[in-house]
């Protein structure tokens, strides 16, 4: 008996976790900036909703963008998607129970990470000023005999 793990899941909560990841600072206009007074203009792919900005008129919803900008998949396979590509899974395996185009899910993927990368470069490697290296070169400077030769 199989069981579609998407089924399971609350399409509404994965929506806003979705955002909570996009927009940490808040949804705002992708033109302006503005924040303030956004008015929903549709509500045709609930819960994904359709903002305007009351500032310039621009009309976006919260994956305008976004790596996730055109990719019409519902919000709990997108979350499926960030788990599996966080927990190393390969591309082949995710496309394989969710039932999706593997070429299609590794250009998500490469958008993603890239996304991440980005985001993870402008941090410092480490938080600590001082690292341990506790045995990793335990061999660092050793001299040892001659390679032998061949005749």
């Amino acid at each position: 008996m199989a069981f579609p793990i998407t089924a399971l899941m609350d399409e509404e909560a994965c929506y806003h976790r979705l955002v909570n990841l996009l927009h940490p600072a808040g949804l705002a206009c992708p033109r302006c900036g503005c924040r303030d007074g956004l008015g929903v203009h549709r509500r045709h792919r609930a819960p994904v909703l359709d903002y305007q900005c009351p500032t310039c008129g621009r009309v976006f919803n919260a994956f305008t963008g976004t790596p996730l900008q055109q990719v019409h998949r519902p919000c709990a396979e997108l979350v499926l998607v960030l788990r599996g590509i966080c927990q190393g899974v390969p591309t082949a395996q995710l496309a394989r129970e969710l039932g999706r185009d593997r070429g299609q899910l590794l250009g998500l993927r490469h958008r993603m990470q890239a996304l991440a990368e980005r985001a993870a470069s402008g941090q410092a490697p480490l938080p600590d000023a001082e690292v341990e290296a506790d045995e990793t070169y335990q061999n660092a400077g050793e001299k040892r005999r001659a390679a032998p030769r061949p005749g």
